[in-house]
């Protein structure tokens, strides 16, 4: 049993037209799998977090209560987009377990309302907010290395506070972005092959094989999104990660959870920097 389906194109050659469907349910288990060897780490045998040094009590002072973590433009993004993501993997894949109803146009609509999302917020991560916030750097690589080997019970200084978001938190959103990107850049070509406002379709714009691969693609980032989403909702709800959620609704987190987590010198908050200059009698 192969991952890519074939057929013979009108020339007789083996072209690829989509992904095997069981694939649905590879993505499924294994989402759910790694869920529960997950929980089952965390709940016996994970490690305390260890961080390195504790807050001055002179930078502590300037933390808000409340410390502002996503925009209200973040947080609706945010959100569409979850809403657009979700249709788009019902309207795919239900009908390929068995629930058969109209999903075309509902699946195109949506992958309209995602791509418009994501370039609204490459513009608005570029212009408006850090943009290597939530990249990996050199203090996040060496960190991992310190927290492997504690992990691994070899000698190692403790690591460092998280700047504004942690690795795990950096590490997800490259994969989803991968994966985001190729369910994007090839549905937009696939909407060539279906009647919508937008395009005059033309399902002769590739040729066999390109359509073909594109699909199988397509079908391949779709089903990897299934274990993403749902490893992503897991963590979500889980009680030390909840704190974290709140502030995808109401845009803070507490200060309490901010001084334990959190560098104040790799992620300044506006607030602070504010207290800070004022304190020294500089400006902004």
């Amino acid at each position: 049993m192969g991952i890519v389906e074939w057929a013979k194109s009108p020339w007789g050659e083996d072209v690829p037209i989509h992904i095997s469907w069981f694939l649905i349910w590879v993505a499924a288990i294994g989402g759910l799998v790694f869920l529960i060897v997950h929980a089952i780490w965390a709940r016996y045998f994970a490690p305390k977090p260890a961080h390195a040094e504790a807050v001055a009590p002179e930078i502590a002072s300037a933390i808000p209560e409340k410390v502002p973590r996503h925009s209200l433009a973040a947080r609706l993004f945010h959100w569409i987009m979850a809403a657009a993501m979700l249709t788009l993997l019902v309207t795919a894949f239900l009908p390929k377990v068995g629930v058969p109803f109209a999903w075309v146009t509902y699946h195109w609509i949506a992958g309209i309302v995602l791509t418009v999302s994501i370039l609204y917020h490459i513009i608005h991560a570029t212009f408006w907010q850090d943009f290597w916030s939530i990249w990996p750097d050199s203090v996040d690589m060496e960190d991992a290395k310190r927290r492997w080997r504690r992990a691994t019970g070899k000698s190692a200084p403790a690591p460092r506070k998280f700047a504004k978001y942690p690795l795990e938190n950096k590490v997800y959103h490259l994969i989803i972005v991968l994966a985001g990107l190729s369910v994007i850049l090839t549905g937009v070509f696939m909407m060539k092959r279906v009647r919508t406002p937008f395009f005059t379709r033309n399902p002769y714009l590739f040729g066999d094989m390109t359509w073909g691969l594109m699909y199988v693609l397509h079908g391949l980032a779709g089903v990897g999104l299934i274990a993403l989403i749902m490893a992503h909702i897991y963590f979500a709800l889980r009680p030390e990660k909840l704190v974290i959620t709140k502030s995808m609704v109401y845009g803070t987190l507490d200060r309490d959870h901010y001084l334990e987590r959190h560098d104040p010198q790799r992620w300044v908050p506006e607030s602070a920097k504010y207290a800070n200059a004022q304190r020294s009698g500089g400006s902004l």
